[in-house]
């Protein structure tokens, strides 16, 4: 039973490269948020906070170094939450 498990550590400039790419990010939709963009705020205010969820769940939650059925079970996972969303926009905006 020579069963062993192949563990990634992260080192510490990767997760300090990751943590100012975030801060970065957080500055630009602070940035945003000052500059009147019409109809395109929330676009690119979502753009921008699914840019940072990616980095989150890429390096700190580690969701780059799972198998192919977790990252199948997330991409469906976040698939029904679009959705669902997009439902609740389309009954919003036309009633």
């Amino acid at each position: 039973m020579d069963h062993q498990e192949n563990h990634h550590v992260l080192s510490f400039t990767k997760l300090a490269g990751v943590l100012a790419i975030l801060l970065v990010l957080t500055g630009i939709t602070v940035g945003v948020s000052y500059i009147h963009l019409g109809f395109l705020n929330v676009p690119v205010a979502l753009a921008i906070a699914c840019t940072k969820v990616t980095f989150v769940l890429l390096f700190f939650m580690h969701l780059k170094y799972e198998g192919r059925f977790i990252i199948l079970s997330f991409i469906g996972t976040v698939t029904v939450i679009i959705i669902m969303i997009g439902f609740t926009f389309w009954d919003v905006a036309y009633r």
